[in-house]
């Protein structure tokens, strides 16, 4: 944790990364990944978030939006959501669907300002950075506004 800013990996032991997990263990033993202790952790962030407001930059798709949205349902549903992927609303997937669906699930508030780039996140989101938060950082200098 950087900044007081929690990094959780929900799909840690998928795929690839999993396997030299599994390999690690024999040469190194002692490493414990514990997911029921990122689940609770994940979901207790968003659940005591209240009364501050939730929002969520998702990337991409599958099972990170999966579990970030899921997290905001336990607090009846996030304030705002960007979604930046190439996924399509057409094939049924989590990872395409629209804001909207989130909604009907409670995982974003009615209320909430939400909006979906159809783009790829490398190209959307250093662009969305630099206008948001490097622009003020120009203007500040190094005062630090």
């Amino acid at each position: 944790m950087n900044n007081n800013i929690p990094v959780f990996c929900p799909g840690l032991t998928d795929g690839s990364l999993g396997d030299m997990l599994y390999f690690h263990s024999f040469q190194s033993p002692g490493l414990i990944i514990d997911v029921v202790q990122d689940i609770r952790a994940m979901n207790g962030e968003a659940v005591h978030a209240s009364p501050r407001k939730t929002g969520m930059i998702i990337l991409g798709g599958g099972l990170p939006k999966h579990h970030i949205c899921n997290a905001n349902m336990m607090r009846n549903g996030a304030d705002y959501a960007v979604f930046i992927n190439t996924a399509q609303e057409f094939d049924g997937s989590d990872s395409g669907a629209h804001p909207d669906e989130a909604v009907s699930w409670g995982k974003i508030r009615g209320s909430a300002k939400t909006v979906k780039v159809h783009c790829d996140a490398t190209i959307a989101f250093p662009l969305l950075v630099a206008e948001t938060f490097a622009s003020r950082m120009m203007q500040c200098g190094n005062t630090g506004c």
